[in-house]
């Protein structure tokens, strides 16, 4: 955990995934670390989703006319760990880069909305599936659970991250706060909803750094016209895929450390002062001096989700997911 006199330069990246190619959308984030790498970036954070690309189909199709688009993200969608892990991996390692990347994970006959940790030395630190799709998500993602709830320690600092309105959860995030993240990844969608989206995204932004008394650095996905009308044709809804993005990066005081991006592709890039987590913290430390938790505490259950289990007719076992453990050990620790 770097001290307080530490300093990390941090980048939040808006750009477009390759709509028609997997693999293009994995060339864009190998591109997109070079770039970063050549301007001394040591943490970088993507958009939600991003690889292959958002499910922005089922923002605005009906049901049943989503079944086609929802095969084609399944086939494209990257295995945790596979050869698209193996790849970003590698560009983290040769660019000594700490990357959060949001993916489409598939598992055998499911998707997830899955966050991605890598060190900067290579290692996938941490896989989290968000735990509560939203709306129209739940058409196309399962549901997560509480093992990847917890930050994990990097070369940058000990990294959180949620997914989108996850940030409307406050358990969630008071989770990671009292696990003392530094560094908070958070990730949208982008070029969704409006321009209503954004600015709610900024508030939600800045509180949680003021409360957790971290940095807080937000991708957002940015979509160009040409492939707005290519996932939706009709004009009459394109509306409802602009707007939305706001990429930005927020000290512990609540303050933007670069002017957020709103419109277009491109990093956002700002030094992080480690020495502001101890001014803010000094006044008001949410999980330390400012907390009662002997009147208010929240309790986790770390259980990954096991759809097999097999009997153990341990003596005392009182809970049935211990009296049931699991046959196969997918937990974090285990990639």
């Amino acid at each position: 955990m770097p001290a307080s006199h530490t300093t990390v330069r941090a980048a939040a990246a808006q750009i477009a995934p390759d709509l028609d190619s997997a693999d293009g959308t994995l060339a864009r984030v190998l591109e997109t670390i070079e770039q970063a790498a050549r301007q001394g970036v040591e943490l970088i954070v993507f958009p939600e989703t991003f690889v292959p690309y958002y499910p922005y189909f089922s923002f605005v199709q009906p049901p049943v006319r989503q079944g086609a688009d929802h095969l084609l993200l399944m086939q494209r969608a990257p295995t945790v760990p596979g050869p698209m892990t193996d790849a970003v991996a590698a560009a983290a390692r040769a660019a000594g880069m700490v990357v959060v990347l949001g993916v489409n994970e598939r598992d055998h006959g499911s998707l997830y909305n899955t966050q991605l940790i890598f060190d900067a030395d290579g290692r996938l630190l941490q896989k989290r599936r968000k735990i509560t799709p939203t709306y129209h998500e739940r058409m196309v993602w399962g549901q997560g659970d509480g093992s990847g709830l917890a930050p994990v320690d990097t070369r940058v600092g000990r990294v959180g991250a949620l997914a989108c309105w996850e940030h409307y959860n406050p358990l969630a995030r008071y989770a990671l706060m009292a696990q003392h993240e530094q560094i908070h990844c958070a990730q949208f969608p982008g070029s969704l909803v409006g321009p209503i989206f954004a600015e709610q995204m900024g508030v939600t932004l800045r509180h949680h750094a003021l409360e957790s008394g971290c940095f807080v650095v937000n991708a957002t996905g940015w979509l160009h016209d040409a492939q707005i009308r290519q996932i939706m044709p009709d004009e009459a809804l394109q509306g409802a895929l602009r707007g939305g993005c706001h990429t930005a990066i927020v000290s512990p005081e609540g303050k933007y450390l670069a002017e957020p991006l709103t419109e277009g592709e491109g990093l956002v890039v700002a030094d992080l002062d480690f020495a502001l987590i101890d001014k803010r913290k000094r006044m008001m430390d949410s999980v330390g001096h400012y907390a009662r938790p002997e009147l208010l505490s929240l309790a986790i259950r770390r259980d990954a989700a096991h759809p097999l289990r097999g009997y153990d007719a341990t003596a005392g076992a009182t809970d049935p997911l211990e009296a049931f453990p699991p046959l196969a050990a997918t937990a974090p620790e285990a990639l």
